[in-house]
C-alpha cells in the first residue's frame, strides 16, 4: 500500500490543526545515547507537467519497478493522484504542477515524511522535539477511505510547524487499526508492536529490479530547512553540514541531503535506489526532463531538471 500526505499536510500547513536503527548522532558528531526513532518513508516532488506525464505513461517504470498510478481519499474527503514507485521499505511519490492545491501544487514543491519503526515512538520524538524547543508540535491524526465512506484510522504525525515556504516533513507512525484492516493488505508484524514500513508495503517489489531509495537530494529555502533539522535531530539521524552549503542526514540505511536556496530554485534533484539484483549494463532512460540511469551493479540515479 502507499501514502501520499501532500493534500493532507496542506490542510494543516494552512492552519488546520486537524532499514534497522543506527546510532544516533548530533549535528557535529556527537554520540546520542538514544536509538533512531524515525526512518525515511517516503518523499514527494511537483514536477513540470511534461515530466510528470511522462513518468506515468512509461512503459519502462512499470517494467523496471513496482509503479502505479493511483488515487487516494484521505481526511475530510480530499482526494490526489499521484505517481508511485513503491519499494520494499521506502518510496517515491510524484505530481505535476497544478495537481496539488494552493502553493503545494506549484513547481519544486516537495514533502518527506520520516516514520516509526515501533508502536509508541512518536511520542518519544514528540518529547525529543519538545526538549529542542519545539513547544507546541503540530498533531494530526490522517484517515482513510477504502471507497465505502467509512475512514478507517491510518496513521498519526507531527509537524514542527505550520509556517513553510514549498517543502515539509512530517513523522509519522501507522496505526494498528489500518494494519487489522483486510482492505490495507498489508502483512502480519515481525514482532511486538511491529507498525515498520516493510510490514506496509506490499512485497510486489520482488519482481520488479527496483528495491528501495537509498538517496534524495532536496533543495528548499533556509528557513523550511531550519524547521526540518529539529524533526530529524529528534528522529536520530546524523545530522551534518554539507560542502558547499545546506546539510547531510544519514541513518537507517537512507541519506537525505537538502541544498538551501532561493523558492525559485527548490524542488526534487536525485533519488539514488538500489537494486534486486546486479545488472552488468548501464541504462539512462529519458522520462520527459528528468533521466534515470540504471547500472552497471546493483544501484540507479535518476536526475531530475532544476528549471521548469
Amino acid at each position: 500500500m502507499i501514502l501520499v500526505v501532500a493534500v493532507a499536510l496542506a490542510a494543516v500547513l494552512t492552519g488546520a490543526v486537524e532499514g534497522g536503527a543506527t546510532t544516533a548522532r548530533a549535528e557535529g558528531g556527537a554520540p546520542s545515547p538514544d536509538r533512531q526513532l524515525l526512518f525515511y518513508n517516503h518523499a514527494y516532488g511537483v514536477l513540470d507537467r511534461e515530466t510528470a506525464d511522462a513518468i506515468e505513461h512509461s512503459d519502462y517504470l512499470r517494467d523496471f519497478a513496482n509503479f502505479q498510478v493511483r488515487t487516494t481519499t484521505g481526511a475530510g474527503g480530499q482526494t490526489w493522484t499521484g505517481r508511485y514507485l513503491m519499494g520494499r521499505e521506502t518510496y517515491l511519490e510524484l505530481f505535476g504542477v497544478g495537481d496539488l492545491p494552493g502553493q503545494d501544487g506549484t513547481f519544486g514543491s516537495t514533502g518527506m515524511g520520516i516514520s516509526a519503526e515501533r508502536a509508541g515512538d512518536l511520542v518519544t520524538v514528540t518529547e525529543r522535539l519538545r526538549d529542542q524547543g519545539i513547544a507546541d508540535p503540530i498533531e494530526f491524526r490522517q484517515t482513510r477511505d477504502f471507497g465505502d465512506g467509512v475512514p478507517v484510522p491510518w496513521f498519526d504525525a507531527i509537524l514542527t510547524t505550520d509556517q513553510y515556504d514549498g517543502f515539509g516533513a512530517w513523522a509519522m507512525e501507522y496505526l494498528p487499526e489500518y494494519f487489522a484492516d483486510p482492505r490495507s493488505n498489508t502483512e502480519p508484524a515481525d514482532y511486538p508492536g511491529d507498525v515498520g514500513r516493510e510490514r506496509y508495503l506490499s512485497d510486489d517489489y520482488s519482481d520488479h529490479l527496483m528495491r528501495d531509495v537509498t538517496s534524495v537530494r532536496l533543495a528548499v529555502t533556509e528557513r523550511d530547512l531550519a524547521n526540518t533539522v529539529p524533526l530529524l535531530r529528534a528522529g536520530g539521524f546524523v545530522v551534518r553540514p554539507a560542502a558547499g552549503g545546506g546539510i547531510v542526514a544519514q541513518g537507517g540505511g537512507t541519506t537525505i541531503r537538502f541544498d538551501a536556496v532561493p523558492r525559485d530554485q527548490a524542488g526534487l534533484r536525485q533519488i539514488g535506489l538500489s537494486l534486486n539484483r546486479p545488472v552488468a549494463y548501464r541504462h539512462e532512460e529519458r522520462i520527459g526532463r528528468s533521466t534515470l540511469t540504471v547500472g552497471p551493479g546493483a544501484r540507479a540515479v535518476w536526475n531530475f531538471d532544476a528549471t521548469e
